[in-house]
């Protein structure tokens, strides 16, 4: 029975005066306490890191173990168009905790390094920037995150932390402030040293070559430079070399590394207990508010490589490593909503289940496959426009308010995320800039039948690679890929030999007229259409051209975070929990 109709029903019954005096008194004086529609309720959001949509049960996957997260679905609604608002995590998670397409913060590259690599960087998320951490914390709200950031930690000082969670309306923070990378474990090939030690070298050799002709010419007097020019271009070789030397060998202790709150407590982390320590750190924060309206951001690590797997999973899932690591996600995820249960929390916690973008389809070792599945979607992991790098699942469960088993086939946003929380928690989505994402309550309840997102904008790095058009009349979703990336080899789906897609340049194909998919009918984007094959393409095509020229109307210069020397590595910036270079430590050992 709905929640209203019993509270009148018992209201009728019973608060009549002169019958059952005690129930009258606990009826009357308590009128409005239903426990399904809280004032504030409490928030779990819950973030999976490279997880594929064809990686779950209630997306279609029927041998990879996925019980508690289907029954999640089961309960509550689950959004089959779920785009992430980029395929890679930094910008990805930067527009999630915004709500507005990550090129508005800066956080989107013009480089071919879409994240940030370094903990010891200058990059990171604005401190103007407002996260939905922030409002929720001025609505009274307890907030917490649990596990990886990846958004920056300091701007011009080791402890600044400008970036950090702290300063992001976060109360509390426990976990790594960068994301699992290969080099945290040793055993495989890096992933970071592979892609940045050429570069290094490269602008290292140019540095030094252009310093030394310039001195020359300074001395013997042929142009005249200042020498304050010559010091600054020679610091900023050896910044490069030292970020080039740096790549060899000491990754593991600059970023594969635990925080609680701003004090380092592990660095480098040990692997081995990082699940179990995530986990009860979350745990304990759900029983330490429980009395009081909570918002916690689990931001798993699972299930990004190396696959940091425990012993009691490893062997038991039918896709190798891949599949146990994804089985132990949902492992955990059980216990999170498990201790939601026993704390008798479940009516009045608002839960979201989702993944940063899509699999990384170029991970593996030898033969075997360590990245996920994005079921019928081509592409994945860092490419901006197909749909298998930025469909993901997305699940919300809120019983006695949202109606079970519901499926919602409509074009929906991670960014949207932002003014659902913010508008339950009573707050108010900033006015003095503009927001991408919209409110979901009207769709997930059912008042509204259509998504208020007309067009969605794919970016890799800066670049606009595709647009999607939800045509309201007709309910046709129409998707313009104006550049795609090239793959290697050619058939395969995926960028193997560069180990990840590039945004721009050489690796991608520019399409004009671009390629025009209607994902109504062809969810996959296996077949073009052509103003042959298509009565409306060019009417389609005109009308996505001018949608993005409006876009771009919208958009304002901001600092870039992850321009080359943002993304550099600098001394000055590590986090150190010794006297640096020194720095290592382990927090149980101390005790």
């Amino acid at each position: 029975m709905d929640c209203a109709l019993l509270f009148s029903w018992l209201e009728a019954k019973f608060c009549a005066p002169g019958r059952y005096l005690n129930i009258w008194i606990i009826l009357c004086l308590f009128p409005r306490t239903c426990i399904s529609n809280p004032s504030k309720p409490n928030f779990l959001l819950i973030l999976a890191d490279d997880l594929g949509i064809g990686d779950v049960g209630c997306y279609g996957n029927d041998t990879i173990r996925t019980p508690n997260i289907d029954g999640l679905a089961k309960d509550g609604v689950r959004l089959t168009q779920h785009i992430a608002a980029a395929a890679v995590c930094t910008p990805s998670r930067a527009a999630f905790l915004t709500g507005r397409y990550p090129i508005r913060s800066g956080m989107a590259s013009s480089t071919q390094r879409q994240v940030l690599f370094w903990n010891g960087g200058s990059g990171g998320l604005p401190p103007n920037e407002t996260t939905f951490a922030r409002i929720l914390n001025q609505q009274g709200y307890s907030t917490a995150l649990v596990g990886k950031w990846h958004m920056g930690v300091n701007c011009k000082t080791r402890h600044d932390h400008c970036h950090h969670p702290l300063n992001h309306g976060f109360d509390y923070f426990y976990g790594m402030p960068f994301t699992l990378l290969n080099e945290c474990q040793g055993t495989d090939d890096p992933e970071l040293a592979k892609s940045l030690q050429d570069t290094y070298w490269f602008y290292t050799e140019i540095i030094i070559l252009a310093v030394f002709t310039l001195v020359v010419g300074k001395l013997a007097n042929l142009f005249p430079v200042k020498w304050k020019i010559i010091i600054c271009l020679a610091i900023c070789g050896l910044l490069h070399f030292i970020s080039w030397f740096s790549s060899y060998g000491f990754t593991k202790y600059w970023n594969c590394i635990l925080m609680r709150n701003h004090d380092i407590t592990e660095q480098p982390m040990n692997l081995q207990k990082t699940t179990s320590n995530m986990l009860k750190e979350a745990i304990t924060f759900i029983e330490r508010y429980k009395h009081r309206p909570f918002l916690l951001f689990v931001s798993l690590l699972h299930v990004h490589t190396p696959l940091i797997t425990t012993e009691k999973f490893q062997g038991r899932s039918r896709h190798g490593l891949y599949g146990d690591n994804v089985e132990e996600m949902d492992w955990m995820v059980g216990r999170l909503l498990a201790v939601i249960d026993k704390e008798d929390l479940k009516n009045t916690t608002f839960i979201y289940f989702a993944s940063d973008h899509g699999g990384f389809l170029e991970a593996h070792r030898g033969n075997s496959q360590l990245g996920g599945w994005n079921g019928i979607y081509k592409g994945g992991k860092g490419m901006g426009g197909w749909e298998g790098g930025i469909r993901v699942p997305g699940i919300v469960r809120w019983p006695g308010v949202l109606p079970a088993g519901t499926v919602i086939d409509e074009p929906t946003s991670l960014m949207d995320i932002y003014p659902t929380v913010v508008q339950l928690a009573g707050g108010a989505v900033p006015q003095d800039r503009v927001m991408d994402g919209h409110t979901l309550l009207p769709l997930l309840r059912g008042t509204e039948q259509h998504s208020r997102h007309e067009f969605l904008f794919h970016y890799c790095g800066v670049f606009l690679h595709a647009v999607r058009w939800h045509h309201k009349d007709s309910g046709t979703i129409w998707k313009a890929h104006y550049a795609t990336p090239v793959f290697q080899p050619e058939a395969s789906g995926a960028c193997f030999r560069r180990g990840i897609c590039l945004c721009f340049g050489d690796g991608v194909t520019h399409h004009d007229p671009p390629l025009l998919f209607n994902l109504s009918q062809d969810p996959s984007e296996a077949n073009p259409l052509s103003a042959d094959t298509e009565p409306l393409f060019h009417t389609v095509v005109r009308r996505m051209r001018r949608a993005v020229e409006e876009h771009r109307r919208t958009l304002t210069p901001v600092p870039q975070q992850l321009s080359p020397y943002n993304n550099m590595w600098k001394p000055w910036l590590q986090p150190c929990c010794g006297t640096f270079p020194f720095c290592w430590c382990n927090e149980n050992k101390k005790t």
